[in-house]
């Protein structure tokens, strides 16, 4: 996680991960009640992930479909 923060620039961190990990609260905080920190802990780090990975392949696709060669 250091080298994460380290590498990347605080701004670029807001900007790209911020949205999706308050989704990923509300979805957690909302739905999974297993009873079970580890459990839920992995499935909100699960749903962080693949929010993320959506948003970013959205819109790195949204930019590159704006581009004109």
């Amino acid at each position: 996680m250091y080298t994460l923060i380290k590498n990347i620039s605080v701004k670029k961190i807001i900007s790209s991960e911020l949205p999706s990990l308050g989704l990923s609260l509300i979805i957690a905080e909302s739905f999974y009640k297993f009873g079970s920190f580890i459990l839920e802990c992995g499935a909100f780090l699960g749903t962080w992930y693949v929010i993320s990975f959506l948003l970013n392949t959205f819109f790195v696709a949204k930019e590159k479909k704006g581009k004109i060669p």
